[in-house]
């Protein structure tokens, strides 16, 4: 079997655009006809402007040409070590090239698990977990929990009653690039808001802390000292992760669990992270790290760590398609990311299913899903 094609396509998304206005999407086509299906995230910072998608396009184009056309799909390792070495300038990781990397191997063991009828999980293991628990976002109400704190409590308790058993919450919003301080007034009022949820729910349902990396040291350690009472999920990205150093600092100060990992790549990043024993949940981003067997190698470098795995999935759905085949497999798999938006319950032709606030693992060969074309086609941009 050799690779004869590579084909990029983008795909218009549905409000509220979870994982991007435009979403893109590429098939590896082989000499056999078996199709191989791929996505390079392009994230919530994509501003929607397609010509701004060329650049990512051109990358996979590349690779296609220079590293996988007329090659066997089945040397995946020899393959993911061309891409990354194929250009002196993109070898250092970045999340430029290592997204297309990403897209094109998951595409790669599509091809696989269909040649071999089997899914992916299969191939690297089994199925470790019949279902897998997700998380989502709780919904803020209007003006938000900081205006408002009391309101998390009702909210909490309807995100219970309908099957979740955990959330997220970034309460200091809007968004700040950061690192910033945050001072006491807006940490005791974000202290306002677990304790609302506690007195509604109690230890029922799992809240973490995100902040998207807006905390300096100091004031991330301020913020888990005042919220270690309510005993948060996770505290994520409490500082900017370029810092490793400094977010170790954090998890020294707070018996919360730090999580980090969706805006790292490979498994040498990962393994810094590790080693420098500045988070025990590792949310890497399938779609950006490096694709499912380097999901796979960092998964195992924090289960040696007795670390656990909380992908991060705010992508499009063949993206997410593939995180599910990781987590299925994976020991150390805890939690997965549930940002399903409407076209991914109707881009394929046998939804992605998730039940009472967990996912079933498809069991059909590859990733388990096959692109309804009819929908792909009215959404095709360019």
């Amino acid at each position: 079997m050799k690779i004869v094609d590579v084909r990029p396509m983008v795909v218009e998304n549905d409000p509220p655009y979870i994982g991007g206005q435009h979403l893109l999407f590429v098939e590896v086509v082989t000499d056999e006809g078996i199709v191989g299906l791929g996505e390079r995230v392009t994230g919530s910072g994509y501003s929607g402007n397609v010509i701004d998608l060329q650049s990512m396009i051109s990358l996979l184009e590349e690779y296609g040409r220079y590293v996988l056309i007329g090659e066997n799909p089945f040397n995946i390792e020899l393959l993911w070590a061309k891409m990354y070495g194929n250009r002196h300038d993109f070898r250092h990781p970045s999340l430029h090239s290592t997204p297309a990397i990403s897209a094109l191997e998951m595409a790669l063991w599509d091809i696989v698990g269909k040649a071999t009828g089997q899914p992916v999980y299969n191939l690297l293991g089994g199925k470790f977990h019949e279902k897998l628990r997700a998380y989502a976002y709780m919904p803020q109400p209007e003006g938000g929990f900081m205006a408002n704190p009391e309101t998390a409590g009702p909210i909490a308790e309807k995100l219970l009653e309908e099957g979740n058993t955990a959330c997220k919450i970034d309460p200091f919003t809007p968004l700040f690039p950061g690192p910033r301080d945050v001072g006491l007034p807006e940490i005791t009022q974000a202290a306002k808001i677990w304790k609302a949820i506690r007195d509604a729910v109690g230890n029922e349902l799992e809240v973490g802390i995100g902040t998207h990396g807006q905390l300096t040291t100091y004031s991330a350690i301020r913020v888990a000292d005042f919220l270690e009472e309510y005993h948060p999920f996770w505290f994520e990205e409490p500082v900017p992760p370029e810092n490793i150093e400094e977010m170790a600092r954090v998890a020294a100060h707070t018996s919360i669990p730090i999580a980090t990992g969706e805006r790292l790549v490979t498994k040498w990043e990962f393994s810094n992270l590790l080693e420098k024993q500045a988070a025990q949940i590792i949310q890497l981003d399938l779609g950006q790290c490096g694709g499912i067997m380097e999901s796979k190698k960092i998964a195992a470098l924090a289960e040696a760590h007795y670390a656990v795995i909380a992908p991060h999935m705010y992508c499009g759905p063949i993206a997410a398609a593939a995180a599910i085949q990781l987590d299925t497999c994976s020991p150390n798999f805890m939690i997965a990311e549930a940002n399903q938006g409407p076209l991914h319950k109707i881009i394929f032709k046998e939804p992605l299913v998730f039940e009472n606030g967990y996912y079933i693992p498809p069991t059909g060969p590859g990733l388990g899903v096959e692109l309804d074309m009819d929908v792909v086609k009215g959404r095709l941009v360019g």
